[in-house]
């Protein structure tokens, strides 16, 4: 019985060191192969979602982050969906320069139900053609400075959906945090940057991404209400023949979590 046991350890051991083991030649992917030169730069009216409850003491500092972009600011206009708040996230945004959208629904609550109803907003104020991406942020993330303008460089080379690189503000609060944003750091860097020179399809990670409007006509909306809708929406992008982009020089840090 001990053998049998041991036998089927080291298949399933097997298994999954020869699943895995294409990670291995991507650290040297990463490390040593070039990132092609960008072509001819467009520049592009973005819309910024950004899905918000509760979270009036961190928003100010990712509008701020937004305002001080290095791309022309009248291409930029930020949306805030206001997702069943108690506090002044809110009127901290209004206060920030963010156009706010109030939702209260008990029923449909989390992020992907609030970003599809501010894009329902979005729509009809400005119409379906307007802007020609949507960045999505999370309340408590803040981006470098030419995070939008190189974002739009690899947008101008025809990706459809692009991803950013997610850093940490909080690396060395404690091991957990630091947990994360290893994490989080080698599936930028080790993964999503060997999958972009390797010309693969990269995979969006929660927060800091761009979709062009026609990806959004394509679904009807943000119709991705998962726990994980990052990766419903990779997924399904990737099933449709989208090549997810990467981008290793748009830099914006996340908060990560520090206990269980």
């Amino acid at each position: 019985m001990n053998e049998m046991v041991q036998a089927i350890n080291f298949i399933i051991g097997t298994l999954f060191t020869v699943c895995f083991a294409y990670q291995f030649i991507y650290i040297l992917i990463a490390l040593f192969k070039k990132e092609k030169a960008h072509g001819p730069e467009k520049m592009h009216r973005y819309a910024i979602l950004i899905s918000a409850r509760n979270e009036e003491n961190v928003i100010g500092h990712l509008l701020e982050s937004i305002h001080a972009q290095d791309y022309p600011a009248e291409l930029i206009k930020v949306f805030v969906a206001a997702d069943n708040c108690t506090d002044r996230t809110a009127e901290c945004a209004r206060a920030a320069g963010a156009e706010v959208f109030e939702r209260f629904n008990p029923v449909r609550v989390g992020k992907g139900y609030a970003l599809n109803e501010l894009i329902r907003y979005i729509h009809g104020a400005y119409g379906e053609d307007y802007f020609d991406g949507y960045f999505i942020f999370d309340a408590d993330n803040l981006l470098e400075p030419n995070y939008v303008s190189e974002m739009n460089r690899t947008f101008s080379d025809g990706y459809q959906v692009v991803t950013g690189y997610r850093n940490s503000k909080n690396y060395g609060e404690n091991w957990i945090s630091s947990g994360y944003a290893l994490w989080f750091l080698r599936e930028s860097q080790f993964l999503n940057r060997a999958r972009m020179v390797s010309g693969f399809s990269c995979g969006v990670s929660g927060t800091g991404f761009l979709f062009s409007r026609e990806v959004l006509k394509r679904y009807g909306g943000w119709n991705f209400f998962l726990l994980t809708e990052d990766i419903e929406f990779t997924v399904n992008n990737i099933l449709d023949g989208e090549k997810i982009g990467y981008c290793s020089k748009a830099m914006l840090y996340d908060e990560q979590p520090v206990r269980f």
